[in-house]
């Protein structure tokens, strides 16, 4: 911009002096293209600051909905944690009702949770025999063959 302003004055005070046409001609010319520099610089600057307030309301849109997401994914969490609370009832009262002793009721659970003898009698500083014992204990009072159909017996309405 300073240069354009300065080689316009240059310009007006060579044509004063009656400098040669050749001269006035190329700095005529280079104003011209200075000036249109300026505007082609002006318009990338629109056209930036137009970019820039559209990725700002892509941005805000953005978290409106992440904001909403995490709304309904904190809903979903707190609906199944209540179920879970619910089904977990639900498991005691059937272990209450094939009459399981504490112990028993302890090993049914990590049953249903999946751990091996070995981990359960690591888990409750006991031996895997006691473990296993308790376990054939928990089969027999459930009227149940194993731990996959004792684990079906509490998941199979899930599946329905």
């Amino acid at each position: 911009m300073i240069i354009t302003i300065m080689t316009s004055l240059d310009l007006i005070a060579d044509y004063r002096e009656g400098t040669d046409a050749w001269h006035l001609l190329l700095e005529a010319l280079l104003v011209l293209v200075s000036m249109g520099a300026i505007g082609f610089l002006v318009r990338a600057y629109w056209q930036r600051l137009k970019e820039l307030e559209l990725v700002k309301q892509q941005l805000s849109q953005t978290h409106e909905s992440l904001s909403k997401s995490r709304e309904l994914l904190d809903e979903s969490r707190e609906q199944l944690r209540v179920a879970g609370q619910e089904y977990q009832s639900v498991i005691q009262k059937q272990f209450d009702t094939w009459q399981l002793t504490p112990s028993e009721k302890e090993v049914a659970a990590l049953l249903l949770k999946g751990l091996s003898f070995e981990e359960m009698a690591t888990v409750r500083n006991t031996k895997e025999k006691t473990v296993r014992q308790q376990a054939t204990s928990i089969y027999r009072k459930a009227n149940v063959t194993g731990r996959h159909e004792f684990a079906a017996w509490f998941f199979e309405d899930f599946l329905q």
